[in-house]
């Protein structure tokens, strides 16, 4: 016998869990829904749940801000597996959870669980693939002749104004430049 249950990771109240039942659920902002979450950034009637051969299928029905399965928006109705991570928007994370039971047993498993410890991070944008064969990066060089001339030029400037100052204050202005009237 399988249970099945929303994780809020992201959004109003993260680590609630929203569990799942009957045929067809509605998630949205509206009080009325099976999965109500009050957030301005989900429409009133977001998207649909709808239990069909044993398995949970989504489907947005026409949100603002739209629904989303693993980082790709959804076009069409979707069937949920373990672990699939379901954006509202772009806030909003929940993680679709499938918990196993056994009648005899005194522990219900998550199958997600049994397959990793660890929960992947939260990625606010759609991820990236990654190729194998690319290679990566060269560490960023700064190209130092700019400041180097930078430098330069304001040491010069002001060797320049030092002089000036000396030679106004010394007096020297006709040993320096004959040239000025009166001298």
């Amino acid at each position: 016998m399988s249970q099945f249950q929303f994780v809020m990771r992201s959004g109003p109240t993260p680590g609630v869990t929203f569990p799942l039942s009957g045929d067809q659920l509605t998630i949205g902002r509206d009080s009325s829904n099976g999965v109500a979450i009050n957030d301005a950034e989900i429409s009133r009637k977001h998207s649909r749940l709808s239990f069909q051969g044993g398995k949970y299928v989504l489907e947005d029905l026409g949100s603002t801000n739209g629904t989303f399965v693993n980082g790709q928006r959804l076009a069409g109705p979707v069937v949920l597996k373990a672990g699939d991570v379901v954006s509202l928007g772009e806030q909003i994370v929940l993680m679709y959870d499938v918990i196993n039971s056994d009648p005899g047993a005194t522990v219900a498993v998550s199958r997600k669980a049994v397959q990793a410890a660890v929960p992947p991070p939260i990625q606010s944008a759609p991820p990236q693939p990654v190729y194998a064969s690319a290679p990566a990066a060269p560490a960023k060089k700064t190209n130092m002749t700019p400041i180097l001339i930078g430098v330069g030029v304001l040491l010069f400037l002001c060797m320049c104004g030092g002089f000036l100052w000396w030679v106004d204050a010394t007096y020297r202005w006709c040993t320096f430049l004959p040239f000025i009237p009166g001298c």
